[in-house]
Order: C-alpha cells, then sequence, then structure tokens
C-alpha cells in the first residue's frame, strides 16, 4: 500500500475504534443514557468490539491502530521507521475524531453530567488510586501482554483474526485494567484528552495533564519489552535448534 493509502486506512480504524471505545464509556457513566451503570465489564466487551471493528476498517493496513504495536513491528523489520511516522499520524488523528464523534453522539448527556470525572472518565484514562510509579508499572505489563501476544502470534493485529485481538484487550481490561483503566495505546489516550480540553463541554473541569505522561510512556515501554523479550526467545530457540543439528559446535 502507498503511505496514504496506509495514513486513510489508519485513521478511519482508529476513528472508529475510540468512536466504540469512548462510546461505551460515556454509556456507562455519564447521566441518563440507557446503559448508565453498566459496569467495568461492559465497558471492556465495548473496547474489544471497538478493536473488532478496527481492525477490519484498517485490515490493508495491518491495523496498527496503536503507536505501541507500530513501535513493534517497526522494531521486528515489518515496516521502516517512516513509515512508523506515518502510521502515528493517521492513528493519533484518528483517535482525536473518534473522541469527537462520541461527544457528538452523548452531547445531551454530557450536558446533563454533573460530575467533571464522569466526563474526562469518556475521552482519557484514569487511576483509581493514584502512584504514578506504580500506575506506570500497570500500563507497562497490560501493553507488555498486548504486545508480547502479537508478536508471537503473526506480527500486526489484522494476520490474527480481529475476533482473537478483541478477545485479547477484554481479558487485559478484565485482568489488568483496574489500576489504571488500562490505555496500553498513547494514541488512545493523549488525543482523546486533547480533544476533551478543546471541546466546548459543559462544566468539564481539567483534562488532569498531570497524569498524561503515564498513558503514553507506559505502552511505549511495554511495547519495547515485549519486542526483547521476544527476539530473546526467539533467539534462545534457535541457538537449540543448532545445538540440536550440531552437536559438536556446542561441547
Amino acid at each position: 500500500m502507498t503511505n496514504g493509502q496506509i495514513f486513510v486506512q489508519e485513521t478511519l480504524g482508529t476513528m472508529m475504534l475510540l468512536l466504540l471505545g469512548c462510546g461505551v464509556v460515556a454509556n456507562v457513566v455519564l447521566k441518563g443514557t440507557k446503559g448508565n451503570g453498566g459496569g467495568f465489564l461492559l465497558i471492556n466487551w465495548g473496547w474489544g468490539i471497538g478493536v473488532f471493528v478496527g481492525v477490519y476498517v484498517a485490515f490493508g493496513s495491518g491495523a496498527h491502530l496503536n503507536p505501541a504495536v507500530t513501535i513493534a513491528v517497526a522494531l521486528n523489520g515489518g515496516i521502516t521507521w517512516g513509515q512508523a511516522f506515518v502510521y502515528f499520524g493517521a492513528e493519533f488523528l484518528g483517535a482525536f475524531i473518534g473522541a469527537v464523534v462520541a461527544w457528538l453522539a452523548y452531547k445531551q448527556h454530557f450536558d446533563a453530567e454533573e460530575d467533571p470525572a464522569n466526563k474526562l472518565g469518556v475521552f482519557s484514562t484514569g487511576p483509581a488510586m493514584r502512584s504514578y510509579g506504580w500506575n506506570l508499572v500497570t500500563e507497562i505489563i497490560g501493553t507488555f501482554v498486548l504486545i508480547f501476544w502479537i508478536l508471537n502470534s503473526g506480527g500486526t493485529p489484522s494476520g490474527l483474526g480481529p475476533l482473537a485481538v478483541a478477545l485479547v484487550v477484554v481479558g487485559i481490561g478484565a485482568s489488568l485494567g483496574g489500576p489504571t483503566g488500562y490505555a496500553i495505546n498513547p494514541a488512545r489516550d493523549l488525543a482523546p484528552r486533547i480533544a476533551h480540553a478543546i471541546l466546548p463541554i459543559k462544566g468539564k473541569g481539567s483534562s488532569d495533564w498531570a497524569y498524561s505522561w503515564v498513558p503514553v510512556v507506559g505502552p511505549i515501554v511495554g511495547s519495547v519489552l515485549a519486542y526483547l523479550v521476544y527476539r530473546a526467545v526467539d533467539v534462545t530457540t534457535m541457538l537449540d535448534v543448532v545445538k540440536k543439528l550440531h552437536p559438536n559446535l556446542f561441547p
């Protein structure tokens, strides 16, 4: 695909991911919605279905939808770093647009909601217990699981099947999402947070920029660690094969 085609597909795929992901949070937390109080598991499934749809939409470009995925694919030689920046730009733009469209869908409920934290929670993640170091650890671990699984299972989400990726994201949310809300995606958190800061949301309060670095740095570190472990395991496996084929080389 051309860089232009990659940009369009990744923008649209990430937009769909954020529209459905931010949309399910809005449905659960905003006042007066049909899904109000639906709980965290409903949010997990909403994000998983968002991934499912986004991967189908961006299938042709590899459906990264996440800079953490793009970093791992680039480190593994699947794309050039020049192409990686095309992916990054599309992912952030798509995440911003998706968040804005979700706000439009729930505009009246945003106006009716009194709690600024609930409004911000539709756009971006936040810690259940604020401790930047431990929150960072949680994001690193959650992203490590996603990226290590992707690398071991096929390289890119589109190579694995949309349902498989969706279920892994649901699992990460259900198992590891409690402390931070599991961003596991820098674009998913930062771009909607910017949208929250810009949009004319009634009584929106702070965008919590003091926390904003955690869901960006954590997924990047988690992605790099996942790649390093993946390569280390791969090298060890290759050495074991060589030892079996040529035992005299390793007395």
